[in-house]
């Protein structure tokens, strides 16, 4: 499982936060100040300090830590692509302020002036991406190794684990935090399931975000919209035409957009259906999967 193809195409908020983290986390350890990041009961109640509440957000503390979670928040990325950078966005602001609000409470009960109880690192979102993961994501492949069953899931749970134990009990408090800001999300609590930032946020990041190739099935699915004489989609905009556009031919879906449904969990024959259904667009194809198995 990869999450899709290769690269950011249409995940532009993952992009960036994954160059943030790296470049915090990469700064801090040639300046030697990894060790100085994490929370502690001072640094919240006693002596608070914006600049490492912000750090200790993106910058991992060590580098086996910062290889698990680049890899997991790059696996992640498959959901911005799922529910569209707007929706990813605010997911991203819930978990990491939720799973901030849930640790400074914990710190706050063991009242331990001396210890620093916290590692750093984006935590929060990538242990909220995994609730999502194990509801969202289907299983498509199962196999055995010396009598045990393993999935196709089984890479990123093993993934997950060595980054929650490595910082022991400092790295499992802030993974816990994130799992309940995940169940938070997904049970849309004050309705942040649907929530949007607004369209002029939304288009100011997308300009200024670091550019990404589009994938080949992109390309070539753009261009059948276009010599098709379709309009594109927008959520919630209503668009006019002055005359209906001729109904394109049934295409078959690119491999590029079934290797991102099959990716997600999803069988490749239900993928090629849904796409067609949809007419290649990957995000409806989505939808049309996920409905067709919860009925």
């Amino acid at each position: 499982m990869n999450g899709g193809p290769s690269g950011f195409n249409n995940a532009p908020v993952a992009r960036t936060f994954i160059i943030a983290s790296a470049i915090f986390s990469v700064f801090m350890g040639i300046k030697g100040g990894s060790n100085k990041l994490g929370l502690s009961y001072q640094d919240i109640l006693r002596n608070p300090r914006l600049w490492k509440l912000i750090l200790s957000v993106f910058s991992f503390s060590s580098t086996s830590e910062m290889i698990f979670g680049l890899y997991l928040l790059y696996y992640f990325r498959v959901f911005e692509r799922q529910i569209g950078s707007n929706k990813y966005s605010v997911f991203t602001l819930f978990s990491v302020i939720v799973s901030l609000l849930f640790e400074v409470f914990a710190v706050t009960l063991l009242q331990d002036p001396l210890a620093n109880l916290l590692t750093s690192g984006p935590y929060g979102l990538i242990f909220a991406s995994f609730v999502p993961f194990y509801f969202d994501i289907p299983v498509s492949t199962r196999f055995q190794f010396h009598g045990v069953r393993f999935s196709d899931k089984s890479v990123i749970y093993l993934a997950g684990v060595l980054l929650l134990l490595s910082s022991w009990k400092r790295s499992i408090l802030p993974g816990i935090c994130g799992i309940l800001a995940g169940s938070l999300y997904r049970l849309s609590l004050f309705g942040i399931r649907k929530a949007k930032f607004p369209e002029f946020i939304a288009s100011f990041f997308s300009r200024h975000s670091w550019p990404s190739r589009p994938s080949t099935g992109s390309l070539r699915g753009e261009t059948s919209r276009n010599v098709a004489g379709s309009a594109p989609s927008y959520a919630g905009r209503h668009v006019q035409r002055t005359h209906p556009a001729p109904m394109a031919p049934s295409t078959e879906p690119s491999e590029d957009a079934i290797a991102t449904l099959a990716s997600m969990g999803f069988d490749r024959n239900s993928a090629r259906q849904a796409l067609v259904q949809a007419r290649n667009d990957v995000n409806t194809a989505t939808n049309i999967l996920l409905e067709a198995q919860s009925h």
